[in-house]
């Protein structure tokens, strides 16, 4: 599905990725892991076409994206939840998630809107209040919720389990585990939080200095062979 090659990415002159080969299949579960600063979340944009990849390509079901804009990938099928959520405060939990379909068939919003709220019923309730009344945890399912409004293929989060308490995060992680089971949905999740990361992930990739060091099954590696990467 999603294959990316040598692919090396730069702030100005200062290189952050270095040569990351990735592949997520269909239905894929996936966390990268590392300590902070290695270029996860610079990885994660890349992807999306946030930030311009100096070198390598990224390719989705065959099709090269490397140069494609970020609405092109997003109507192709890749949607991302960044780190601190970044939900628009003044905007309803409506129109929040409006703004997640914004980029697809209009026609398809609400009958979207009701399929997504089934996995957020809590949202349900919030529709009318303003995004920056929510509680974190409250917020992350927003967000989530936001992206899933545009159908994706491929669901990129960006610390999901950062600032929300232990169980809410419980909660997230079942959500993720039910969309992907429900509807083949492939997840790639950047996380520190080995106890979520194990719940929702069955594959890992370790990054260290902008390149990946160690991968695997994570049934097979177990939390403790992990630990020593993310460890100061």
């Amino acid at each position: 599905m999603l294959k990316v090659s040598s692919l090396h990415v730069a702030y100005g002159k200062s290189r952050i990725v270095n040569g990351v080969d990735i592949d997520v299949k269909a239905g894929d579960r996936v966390c990268l892991m590392g300590r902070n600063g290695v270029g996860k979340t610079t990885l994660l944009k890349s992807f999306m076409g946030v930030l311009p990849s100096r070198q390598g390509s990224i390719s989705l079901d065959g099709q090269e994206i490397t140069r494609k804009k970020v609405n092109e990938r997003s109507r192709m099928g890749l949607a991302y939840v960044p780190q601190g959520r970044e939900i628009i405060p003044m905007l309803t939990v409506q129109e929040n998630l409006e703004l997640g379909a914004m980029a697809h068939n209009p026609k398809e919003t609400k009958q979207r809107m009701e399929e997504v709220l089934g996995y957020f019923p809590a949202l349900k309730e919030h529709l009318p209040r303003k995004g920056g009344v929510l509680s974190g945890g409250q917020q992350q399912q927003l967000a989530i919720a936001r992206a899933l409004m545009s159908k994706p293929k491929i669901l990129f989060l960006d610390e999901p389990s950062e600032g929300i308490q232990p169980n809410l995060v419980a909660e997230i992680a079942q959500i993720l585990n039910k969309i992907h089971k429900e509807k083949s949905l492939a997840v790639f999740i950047v996380e520190q939080n080995l106890d979520f990361a194990f719940k929702v992930a069955q594959r890992f990739y370790i990054m260290e200095k902008g390149q990946i060091v160690h991968s695997g099954s994570s049934l097979e590696a177990g939390a403790d062979s992990i630990k020593k990467y993310l460890t100061i």
